[in-house]
């Protein structure tokens, strides 16, 4: 049942949100946010490990959120989403929108070797094809992405939660004149511009190669970071070996402190013990992957996403504009 806050907002129709197994606590902060309740759903597996999905209430001609990240497992939360899209799409959903706040395989968007597969547009064209009307996700790898899909695609940053964290975490024990945004890589400069510019402080860059996956090598940092506090901006930390590479480099260079701040958490193995080991005084992430109790530590600190969704999905619904959530008019 939909409270009476969004009985009145709905008029007539019907908004459902739906969590699957990847990220249910942040589902549920999303419901809280809006008021509306979870809708039941049963995910089961056969012997051989094939997924069943049962919905308990009927949906007909509803309008429905689909909160689901493709984080570890990878395939088997896919495969999930996929199949509680075709569920919804034979019991006569009228939207089907697909609440992704990681994408995953979006590391895979072109060929940079002969006969490799572009995979993250084969995951938009399977989500498409299973019958998702639409795609809310926050802070693609490649931007690019947004054009795998031939549906409406919101691209979402969590830039404005990361900066309220900045100001109320670290502008209050640093002067401005002392904050440096670092940019870990060429490719994410303009990530660290765009906090720079909300912060009102300057960029520096790490310039570093990667001779193969998850490995990289710093070669030269681009910028004053001499007695600076140096914040350091990526969009996934997976074993973090560029972030706590970068903060050695960073310190070696004279930054008095490193702080990390990753918006997807995948943090595979070695990931902690890098973290550990590393110079970052604290490496902060968003709940767009849960991470799991037997990798929280006092190094990690996690920030929600939950109000910068909840907004997106509420305005999606009343079909209203989502650009004020980048501070847009």
């Amino acid at each position: 049942m939909k409270n009476k806050k969004m009985q009145a907002m709905c008029d007539n129709d019907n908004i459902r949100l739906s969590s699957l197994n990847s990220n249910k606590e942040l589902a549920q902060k999303i419901s809280d946010n809006m008021g509306v309740e979870l809708s039941s759903c049963r995910i089961n597996r056969f012997a051989d490990g094939e997924v069943q999905i049962d919905i308990d209430e009927s949906i007909r001609n509803d309008i429905i959120f689909v909160i689901q990240s493709t984080s570890t497992p990878v395939n088997e939360n896919l495969m999930e989403l996929l199949i509680f899209i075709d569920a919804l799409k034979r019991a006569s959903a009228r939207e089907i929108n697909i609440v992704m706040p990681y994408f995953g395989y979006s590391r895979q968007d072109r060929k940079s070797k002969a006969r490799q597969p572009i995979s993250s547009k084969l995951v938009a064209n399977l989500i498409q094809t299973a019958g998702a009307n639409r795609v809310i996700t926050i802070d693609l790898h490649a931007p690019q992405i947004q054009g795998f899909f031939d549906i409406p695609t919101d691209h979402l940053t969590a830039l404005l939660p990361i900066k309220k964290y900045v100001e109320e975490n670290i502008l209050t024990k640093h002067n401005i004149e002392d904050i440096v945004i670092i940019s870990p890589d060429h490719g994410g400069v303009k990530r660290a511009r765009q906090l720079a510019k909300l912060i009102n402080c300057p960029i520096a860059i790490i310039d570093k190669r990667r001779p193969k996956p998850n490995v990289a090598e710093v070669s030269s940092i681009v910028g004053e970071i001499e007695g600076k506090i140096c914040i350091m901006i990526d969009d996934i930390a997976d074993t973090a070996g560029t972030l706590c590479k970068g903060a050695d480099a960073l310190i070696e260079k004279g930054a008095l402190e490193v702080y990390g701040i990753c918006v997807h958490g995948i943090l595979s193995d070695p990931a902690i013990e890098n973290i550990r080991n590393s110079k970052i005084k604290k490496l902060v992430i968003t709940d767009t992957i849960t991470l799991p109790k037997e990798k929280q530590c006092d190094e990690i600190e996690v920030i929600s996403v939950d109000k910068l969704l909840a907004i997106a999905i509420e305005n999606v619904y009343k079909g209203t504009s989502i650009s004020h959530i980048f501070g847009e008019n």
